[in-house]
């Protein structure tokens, strides 16, 4: 079967092949780590965690890069508004950051590049636009000249005269060529972080720190470049604009991949518009797996609405598919290697078909009917077990039950058949206190820790 992946650039669906063979150079834009990352941000990095974890699943050499943006005004702001250093500031939250990754299983990157580690990278880039005249120089800083590149726009489908709507981190300047032309170096003003350059002391611009890493890590073209869809117009825009214009090439990446928003009450959610809830709330009251499959069981290229409620249906789901995978690992029924076979299959093509997990997921739960009707065991769950290598969003850990809490389960199961219902009563609410709730069913009962 043939991977197709829709590509933002040329908005169709194409099939995916690497420049070279199998090997695939994937970056994805990081955070901005001046506070806690936000759902919205767990949206695309869960969803390329999977994209990412189904290449490498389909036999792909990929390299994922992943850049951390520690230098920035909305970093300085903060810093400044707390009394400590940009980099005290950003190094805190860049810690955070991994932190809440880890608990929601995104742990595919290879490389988290920090900004402030490519300044000499930078420079040089700065330098080669100057040298070719793609930029100039005014009183605050370096800027690109958005109509020196006749291509500007081709990814959002945007013209030149357009570009000054592109309000994400505009800089406002009178001297300005265009309105639209982007600062690539900003000279240092007292307060500010900056760095001794040949260029004057200051730091750098939003955009250049991008094609500064990845042409240091890829080169000057690459496979994917990934990003939410609200980084389209300016910011991936003006990545092509600048390493296209420095290296005579194109395109810059083969392949552009973007994950649509993440919204509450039918708007983004963004820290601009205050309406954000934070991974580390929602952790707080959900496991991660929950988290994760509420993206992954979601098309990456859909836009989600954020509730509770939602998470709670993704709860019950993702139970029901851990209690299906649990009855399975202790199994001695015959499988039907048939089911399984056209069930893998089926699940193959919709992945290949532009990641669709929606689909993907629709088969698992088939898949999971028909066990359960005709019985199931080892093949069976080797073969969940396979498809979570992709998808790990399953608990496949077992349990150990102490055997204290063993000995009371079976003490209310016997107190329970003697019609001793009170008694029973009081042991269930011993173990709850001990952190362990039970449940009956028709095998009897099944012991789960509260989490």
């Amino acid at each position: 079967m043939v991977l197709r992946v829709y590509n933002t650039l040329t908005r169709k669906k194409e099939v995916f092949k690497p420049l070279k063979s199998k090997k695939v150079k994937l970056f994805v834009c990081g955070p901005t780590v001046y506070d806690f990352s936000h759902m919205g941000h767990a949206k695309t990095y869960v969803q390329f965690d999977f994209i990412v974890k189904y290449l490498r699943w389909k036999k792909y050499d990929v390299f994922y890069l992943q850049n951390i943006t520690n230098i920035d005004d909305k970093i300085i702001a903060r810093a400044n508004e707390r009394g400590i250093s940009s980099e005290k500031l950003a190094n805190e939250f860049e810690k955070k950051f991994y932190e809440d990754m880890e608990k929601i299983g995104v742990n595919s990157v290879n490389k988290y590049a920090r900004a402030t580690d490519y300044i000499d990278q930078i420079i040089k880039q700065v330098k080669r636009l100057l040298e070719k005249g793609f930029a100039y120089k005014i009183s605050d800083g370096y800027y690109f000249d958005l109509t020196k590149f006749k291509e500007y726009g081709k990814l959002a489908r945007r013209t030149v005269q357009e570009a000054e709507d592109g309000v994400s981190r505009i800089d406002d300047n009178s001297e300005k060529k265009n309105k639209g032309d982007f600062c690539l170096w900003k000279f240092y003003k007292k307060g500010d972080p900056g760095w001794d350059t040949e260029l004057g002391k200051g730091r750098p611009g939003w955009h250049i720190e991008d094609t500064a890493i990845t042409e240091k890590e890829f080169g000057v073209q690459y496979d994917v470049h990934g990003g939410a869809i609200d980084l389209i117009f300016p910011h991936h825009e003006a990545e092509i604009a600048q390493m296209e214009s420095i290296s005579g090439k194109k395109p810059l990446v083969k392949y552009w991949l973007h994950t649509e928003f993440l919204k509450i009450d039918k708007e983004k959610m963004s820290k601009s518009l205050k309406n954000f809830t934070t991974i580390r709330e929602v952790l707080d009251k959900y496991d991660g797996r929950v988290v994760r499959y509420f993206f992954v069981s979601n098309h990456y290229r859909t836009p989600l609405n954020f509730s509770y409620e939602i998470l709670d249906q993704s709860k019950n789901s993702l139970d029901r598919l851990n209690e299906f995978v649990r009855k399975l690992r202790n199994s001695k029924e015959k499988d039907d290697l048939n089911i399984i076979n056209k069930t893998k299959e089926k699940i193959v093509k919709a992945l290949d078909d532009d990641f669709d997990t929606p689909k993907a997921f629709s088969y698992i739960f088939d898949f999971m009917r028909n066990v359960n009707k005709k019985g199931g065991g080892k093949k069976s769950y080797e073969f969940i077990v396979e498809i979570n290598n992709i998808l790990d969003v399953l608990d496949l850990k077992e349990e150990n039950i102490p055997k204290e809490i063993l000995e009371l389960a079976k003490e209310r199961d016997r107190l329970r058949k003697e019609k001793k219902w009170d008694e029973a009563d009081k042991v269930r609410g011993k173990l709850k206190k001990k952190g362990y709730i039970i449940e009956d069913n028709e095998r009897g009962f099944k012991i789960k820790k509260l989490t």
